[in-house]
């Protein structure tokens, strides 16, 4: 009888087995199609790259490093993390609703001054910086969707941006931080690769561009320290505290980087994404004040503590850099931590507050910020908060 029960027992165990073995073996297999098949995951850097980025001394046994000792995962392991952000429930992870937007008209964008320093964010880290009369684009990523498997990645919140990519003018620079797909889009750049006189990368991230069709010429690579110039503009590569990678098995096989725009009369900082560090006091002390910092605020969590700044960080960072404002980006897009949507703007908020000479600007996604003018300083978010909470 205990036989012919456990006999019993075992078939539908044994079902359970193979229809979540089988699940979980055709999502492996898509997983690793993907990682060979789709045109998303890009490039590889060829051998003799590798050979030359081991002279740049940020890299070692094939991967590049940190300045200071960094941990991906500060919780525990990547699966158990993955599991919490499946299984946890955060209140008002997500908005009630599409964030207030205000359209773009691409007109407003060939009509400048060289003296005009007009910056438009458009959700997470995507911001046209107009500066020494040209545009530059930071990490645009301006799809709807993210990465080869959409229906398994974060969503926009709004579903169309401030202006779509196809509709923007002439870009003088695109600047990329990193390869990941939050900030490296192969969509957009497929949109724009033919309107763009320069891409500006993070060593490794050319053979990605390469591989999706964008000329050699129209790449710039770059090390931390290199510069890259452009008439009236120039445009060098700084630290970040981060990692890369887009595919099974490539993980910090790119450089990650943050970026100051300089020209004759402004200075701009972005800060990419990554953790605090001691990095932040020394581009300010060597290439700072700056005029306005956009500071990666958001998409934290004490699991990967490292990697992104808590908003209190946030606000710090600027400080380090000397800026004088700072913008908070790498929010208002898309839910890809375990906080509510806004509660990077409203923390890094009232941190600031104790800053007087730090002005906090708050713009909706697509409304200019111009320097010398009036800040957007309008807390919009807290209506949403309101209707989300009744």
């Amino acid at each position: 009888m205990a036989t012919y029960n456990s006999l019993r027992m075992r078939k539908p165990f044994k079902i359970f087995l193979m229809t979540t073995g089988g699940l979980l073996g055709t999502l492996l297999l898509a997983a690793v199609a993907f990682n060979f098949l789709s045109p998303e995951l890009g490039g590889k850097p060829t051998k003799a790259e590798r050979v030359a980025f081991a002279r740049t001394g940020h890299y070692r046994d094939g991967e590049f490093r940190n300045l200071q000792p960094t941990e991906v995962m500060t919780g525990g392991s990547t699966i158990s993390t993955m599991w919490k952000f499946l299984t946890q429930t955060t209140p008002h992870a997500d908005p009630p609703g599409p964030l207030p937007l205000q359209k773009l008209d691409s007109l407003t964008i060939t009509q400048k001054t060289p003296e005009l320093v007009r910056v438009t964010w458009f959700g997470h880290s995507a911001t046209l910086v107009e500066i020494a009369g040209q545009n530059v684009l930071l990490d645009p990523m301006l799809s709807i969707g993210m990465g080869p498997a959409r229906w398994a990645t974060p969503k926009r919140y709004n579903p169309e941006l401030a202006i779509r990519p196809e509709q923007l003018p002439a870009i003088a620079a695109v600047l990329i931080s990193h390869d990941h797909y939050d900030h490296l889009d192969y969509q957009t750049v497929q949109k724009i690769k033919d309107k763009v006189g320069v891409f500006c990368v993070p060593l490794g991230i050319g053979a990605h561009l390469r591989a999706w069709g964008v000329a050699p010429e129209h790449i710039r690579e770059v090390s931390w320290g290199d510069s890259v110039r452009l008439p009236g503009l120039t445009l060098t590569s700084t630290p970040s505290r981060h990692f890369s990678g887009r595919g099974l098995g490539n993980r910090n096989s790119t450089l990650w980087t943050s970026w100051v725009i300089k020209s004759a009369a402004k200075r701009l900082f972005y800060t990419g994404d990554g953790g605090y560090g001691a990095h932040f006091a020394d581009i300010g002390r060597q290439y700072g004040p700056f005029d306005l910092a956009l500071v990666e605020c958001g998409q934290y969590n004490e699991d990967w503590a490292e990697i992104h700044m808590r908003p209190e960080q946030s606000v710090q960072a600027a400080l380090d850099v000397r800026a004088r404002v700072m913008l908070p980006v790498h929010w208002g897009a898309f839910t890809e931590a375990r906080h509510p949507w806004n509660e990077p703007v409203r923390r890094a908020s009232a941190a600031a507050k104790a800053h007087p000479e730090l002005l906090f600007t708050t713009p909706r996604l697509g409304q200019p910020v111009v320097l010398g003018a009036l800040l957007p300083q309008e807390h919009w978010w807290e209506a949403l908060s309101i209707e989300g909470n009744r």
